[in-house]
């Protein structure tokens, strides 16, 4: 039997999609001499399935739509998606290309470098580790002079960052979507033997229509939602992208193929989930299509077969705007959700909700620079009373949000961190909650802020940096530590790494933080000792208040609210 001419991989901890909700952070951010905490908490997770014919049964929703695009131009028999470790079967005399999709090689985007680092491991989490043990294994393959390898998926540009190409033996890194005719274009010089770049840029589609969706399963049931998502950040690479909202159809025709193959879970790919049915509309997206938005959604998790469905990113300014969305999802979205937590829900059974949102900053100087339209509709100068107001909407409809923060982004002051201190405490004063992700500023490329330089690993972080990082995580296993031993064992677990490692690699700044996460002695007491922050209280507007500071010619956007104030609707009528 002939051997591909193009063979589509991608590193273990990307393909898997069944050890539970969590692990792919995990295995992006933790060091590879904590991988026994993943074996631990996820024994089967290397665990996979093929397909008859050892090809792979589920890859990451990136390589299938590079397959999809393929197989527009190329036979069938052509074209295979294999697991890294089954290279070797499928790669033969005939075979010219190998195409790899990674999302993080290098480990060294926003939320992964940090926790490596913090453990002295700083170039080498999980995720990289088997990245590179994909790469080599390629590299060593017999027929390795008579193929390219194309690199493709989010992480591609960390090859070029770190000129990694021969290390890795890359031919070719591609920025862009592979819808696009460049990339089809690449693949047929690759195909005839012709001479290819190092590295190309292919443009993003435009429109809708020219958005390619796969016919088989992907990790986790991921099915794209959205590309782009119109607030303009300057860390953010994925906004730059057009705003495209997809249709209902195409999306619902892929978690039927992912249903038809097996797959129990969907989750949406989208920058921001509330833009959904409002792109392109006579309204401006931030005001969300709430009757869109629950269609399609009752459509997703009512299909047969779906068993489980997880939020992917959004925005908290929605939630301000149309509280009764949040609500109407929570009624038809908690009962699919596979993440229970019993100390925070009311649901039935412990189940939350968990999308991703973008904090980033507490300081209003700070997000003015940055992320000047995070907020709209709202001002930027109301940032934290947006954030607070949003997470109570969310928290009482059992929404407790993954929330990222950035450390150490240019020209950050310890005012601006004193700032985003002040935010978090009066999220713990409030009895609110959401899981907090620092992760240290990282120049992604082709961004506005690709030249800028910030903090560059742990030991330049300061005592303030370090206790807003700490507390974060402190905040965080609360959920977790109801048990008698909880605490105890992360008290003393935390101080013995410490002792041991951790205090020789994160510098001096880095301890009374470090005790202050592990309860050595009572926060107060560090405080008064002038180890730690106090914070100081926020003034946090109404809901009410807020909605006063949209501009008045966008306020006939909102919409009417079961539970509102008859005055405040009257106001805005």
């Amino acid at each position: 039997m002939a051997s591909p001419r193009i063979v589509i991989t991608a590193p273990l901890t990307e393909i898997i999609d069944h050890a539970g909700y969590f692990i792919q952070m995990s295995l992006a951010s933790l060091p590879i001499w904590l991988e026994g905490i993943i074996d631990r908490k996820y024994p089967t997770w290397r665990q996979l399935e093929w397909n008859d014919d050892g090809s792979a049964r589920y890859m990451p929703a990136g390589a299938r739509v590079l397959e999809a695009s393929l197989l527009r131009r190329y036979p069938a028999n052509d074209v295979v998606c294999c697991y890294p470790d089954d290279v070797d079967k499928f790669i033969g005399p005939e075979t010219r290309i190998v195409a790899i999709s990674t999302h993080n090689p290098i480990g060294v985007t926003f939320a992964a470098g940090v926790y490596a680092s913090i453990f002295g491991s700083a170039k080498e989490p999980i995720n990289s580790h088997y990245a590179r043990k994909m790469f080599a294994r390629v590299k060593a393959n017999p027929h390795r002079t008579h193929f390219k390898v194309i690199v493709g998926g989010s992480g591609g540009w960390q090859i070029a960052q770190t000129n990694l190409w021969d290390e890795l033996s890359v031919d070719c890194v591609v920025e862009g979507r592979s819808e696009s005719a460049d990339t089809l274009d690449l693949f047929d010089k690759a195909l005839a033997g012709e001479a290819i770049p190092r590295q190309i840029d292919v443009h993003h589609p435009k429109d809708r229509g020219a958005i390619i969706f796969p016919d088989k399963r992907t990790t986790f049931g991921v099915v794209e939602m959205t590309t782009g998502c119109g607030r303009r950040c300057q860390f953010c690479l994925p906004d730059l992208n057009p705003q495209i909202d997809m249709p209902k159809d195409r999306i619902m025709a892929a978690v039927r193929a992912n249903v038809r193959d097996g797959n129990k879970q969907i989750s949406l790919a989208t920058e921001d989930m509330f833009i959904w049915g409002q792109v392109h509309t006579a309204t401006p997206f931030y005001f969300p299509n709430r009757e869109a938005l629950l269609d399609l959604y009752g459509s997703i998790v009512n299909t047969p077969g779906v068993e489980q469905h997880v939020l992917s990113h959004c925005t908290m300014a929605p939630s301000v705007v149309d509280p009764v969305l949040i609500r109407k999802l929570s009624e038809l979205l908690l009962d699919k959700s596979p993440i229970r937590v019993p100390m925070l829900s009311s649901h039935p059974d412990k189940k939350v909700l968990v999308p991703l949102i973008g904090l980033e900053t507490g300081s209003v100087r700070l997000a003015k620079q940055i992320m000047p339209s995070k907020g709209v509709p709202f001002p930027i100068e109301e940032w934290p009373s947006v954030f607070v107001r949003g997470l109570e909407t969310l928290n009482a409809n059992n929404w407790f949000p993954a929330v990222t923060l950035i450390i150490g982004s240019p020209g950050e002051t310890d005012e601006d961190t004193r700032a985003t201190l002040d935010l978090i405490l009066e999220v713990e004063r409030r009895g609110l909650f959401a899981f907090f992700i620092p992760s240290i500023f990282t120049p992604l490329h082709d961004t506005r802020l690709a030249d800028k330089r910030g903090v560059d690993e742990t030991k330049q972080l300061t005592p303030l940096q370090w206790q807003l990082l700490m507390k974060c995580w402190k905040m965080n296993l609360r959920p977790g530590q109801a048990s008698w031993w909880g605490p105890t064992a992360w008290r003393v677990g935390a101080l013995g790494v410490w002792a041991w490692k951790l205090r020789r690699m994160n510098g001096p700044s880095f301890t009374w933080p470090l005790f202050m996460f592990a309860n050595v002695m009572p926060e107060s007491l560090m405080v008064k000792m002038g180890k730690l922050y106090k914070g100081r209280p926020l003034q946090i507007r109404t809901r009410a208040e807020l909605l006063d500071t949209i501009k008045p010619s966008q306020r006939r956007y909102l919409r009417d609210e079961e539970e509102a104030q008859p005055a405040l609707r009257q106001r805005f009528a």
